[in-house]
């Protein structure tokens, strides 16, 4: 079992920090451009399979709600899993919440994301 090592978040592969920036802007075409064809996130429970399904996961995740990002941690995992730790403080239930990002990297693209508490 490999363990986690803590990284400082502008160590984190670019596509994800491409990632985490578009996700947090709904800028659907820069968060698409970091994904492989048939990447996969999962966020509270719902799987989102695909291109198209992920833009339209990004272009309404969180819009009913006012909120800020802090990217707050960061760990590499092994070669091609990393997670980065998002604190988000707005108007939602519960007004602050820190959001686990762990992804699954396939060469240069993001394959897979799991979003959780």
């Amino acid at each position: 079992m490999t363990t986690p090592t803590d990284i400082r978040p502008d160590q984190l592969p670019a596509p994800i920090r491409g990632w985490l920036t578009a996700h947090a802007a709904l800028d659907v075409e820069a968060a698409a451009r970091t994904l492989t064809a048939d990447a996969v996130v999962v966020d509270d429970g719902t799987t989102y399979r695909g291109t198209d399904a992920i833009r339209r996961f990004v272009s309404k995740a969180g819009a009913e709600y006012s909120y800020t990002t802090e990217l707050v941690g960061a760990q590499r995992i092994d070669d091609t899993h990393w997670v980065a730790v998002n604190r988000l403080e707005g108007d939602f239930p519960g007004g602050v919440v820190d959001l686990r990002y762990s992804f699954a990297m396939d060469g240069d693209l993001v394959a897979e994301l799991v979003i959780a508490p």
